[in-house]
């Protein structure tokens, strides 16, 4: 049986060289190729659940929602992919949040394709946290300088305040604790088109389809309190 693949990118240079690698394997399915996180999270939510990507390769730096962002959103609703990231950079922040975001593995971008392949099978088969050799130094040198660091409360738990607005932000919390758009229009004193259209805005940003996928997301982020 073939590993269904994703890839997420904005270089088309760099997508192309790690479709190349990726196609080399014939276990292996390029089923997804994403120019950011929201083409990636569009062509997600328009899948059967059968027909995802097994395994993701996430870019971090990317226009419009970048990989981190994207990885939290994946994990929060489809807990079954594997994201693996895939970056030029090896700084100790970027490794830091990407394991807050819960990235399975931490790859460097010139990995040889082999590597990849091994990474893959380390997810799949072994439950591993691949990592490219110069990120895993960093990344222990992280744990050695601050063991507690990754069990902190950190500024990473407040990702959707970057993605909506304040007022979207308010209205998402009461929709969480169950008020309707014709409650919440009362409260803040605004007409419930207005509510429509905020709510309308957050299904977008979040790539949300229902309701309770919604309260679901809002209740994990603790927007109940």
């Amino acid at each position: 049986m073939r590993t269904r693949i994703g890839l997420v990118d904005d270089n088309r240079l760099n997508r192309n060289t790690l479709s190349n690698k990726i196609k080399q394997f014939e276990d292996l399915d390029l089923i997804l190729t994403a120019i950011n996180g929201n083409d990636c999270l569009e062509q997600i939510k328009n899948q059967r659940l059968e027909n995802l990507p097994e395994v993701i390769f996430m870019d971090l730096e990317m226009p419009g929602m970048d990989g981190i962002q994207t990885t939290r959103i994946l994990r929060s609703f489809y807990p079954d992919i594997f994201i693996l990231v895939l970056t030029i950079f090896d700084d100790s922040e970027k490794i830091f949040e990407a394991i807050q975001a819960g990235a399975h593995g931490y790859l460097l971008k010139d990995e040889t394709s082999l590597g990849l392949h091994q990474a893959i099978k380390s997810v799949l088969e072994m439950g591993g946290a691949p990592m490219s050799p110069g990120i895993a130094r960093k990344a222990l040198q992280l744990l050695s300088q601050s063991p507690s660091r990754l069990t902190e409360k950190t500024s990473n738990d407040h990702w959707m305040e970057s993605l909506l607005t304040e007022r979207e932000m308010e209205i998402l919390s009461f929709t969480v604790k169950g008020y309707d758009a014709k409650r919440i229009a009362e409260m803040l004193n605004i007409s419930f088109l207005t509510v429509r259209k905020h709510i309308a805005n957050v299904y977008q940003k979040l790539h949300v389809r229902s309701r309770s996928q919604l309260i679901a997301l809002g209740l994990k982020n603790r927007l109940d309190s």
